[in-house]
């Protein structure tokens, strides 16, 4: 009796312990979903080059990140791990779900706000790459209830406007300022809609495009056209911006010239 005894406790202990290696699988599988694979090796560099022309424009500092959709998958999204933008290298990006999950941490950290991006790839198909900037020049329109609108040719992708996300309507309350959670991304999502920018009050932007090269040149001209706008402003009341024809027309013809930037922008970041 007690041999039986005791096979029963031994093998009620291996069944308990089996039980307990599944239920630790399930939870490493909910925090490190399975790979895409490897992304194309363009993707990775035109990635890395994206945050250091961000910082060579003045558009990022040692804050902010940048994302791509996976090229394998679209329910996957790259991104550096937690770092200063100007330091990024091809070992530093990572891959994550849109959860915003990372598929293989290896001891690396991730950014906070990484939940921008998970939340927005949710609901834009469209979006294959999105920025999020402390653009210095932008930040008073998120604050002043002035619109930013389109003013010169370049920005013509403002004309569908840039609205005012206010963490604390999301939050329902003060907050840190910080997207660092899956609900706080969906409800600047939201505020983003169909559009190309938004600002985020006492914070500052969320760009998106079809590519990287739009994402960072709509980065780019949107805080020049900020700066621009400021002083329009202060000499008079009267500007002129660009009304709704203009602005279609004008981001229809840059589109086929984004090359010529973002190649001449490659270089000279990588070159450093």
């Amino acid at each position: 009796m007690a041999n039986v005894t005791r096979r029963r406790f031994v093998t009620g202990g291996a069944v308990g312990l089996a039980v307990i290696a599944v239920d630790l699988a399930r939870a490493r599988g909910q925090t490190s979903p399975p790979s895409a694979g490897p992304p194309d090796a363009k993707l990775v560099e035109d990635l890395v080059a994206a945050n250091r022309i961000l910082v060579d424009q003045n558009v990022l500092d040692g804050y902010g990140h940048v994302s791509a959709r996976h090229d394998r998958d679209s329910n996957r999204y790259l991104m550096s791990r937690a770092l200063a933008p100007e330091l990024v290298a091809a070992p530093d990006i990572m891959e994550y779900d849109l959860d915003s999950n990372p598929v293989d941490a290896r001891g690396r950290s991730s950014y906070l706000e990484r939940f921008i991006h998970g939340e927005i790839y949710k609901v834009r198909p469209d979006v294959r790459a999105i920025v999020h900037n402390h653009s210095p020049s932008v930040i008073p329109f998120g604050v002043t209830g002035v619109p930013l609108r389109p003013l010169y040719h370049m920005s013509a992708f403002l004309g569908e406007g840039a609205p005012v996300f206010d963490i604390r309507q999301a939050a329902g309350g003060p907050s840190d300022m910080l997207v660092r959670d899956p609900a706080l991304g969906r409800a600047l999502a939201q505020t983003l809609g169909s559009r190309t920018a938004a600002l985020m009050r006492g914070h500052g932007a969320v760009v998106v495009g079809p590519s990287l090269p739009h994402a960072v040149f709509r980065s780019v001209y949107l805080e020049m056209n900020a700066k621009l706008q400021a002083q329009a402003m202060a000499q008079g009341v009267n500007v002129t911006y660009l009304d709704p024809e203009e602005a279609r027309r004008a981001e229809a013809s840059i589109a086929g010239t984004l090359g010529r930037p973002w190649e001449l922008w490659k270089r000279k970041a990588l070159a450093k």
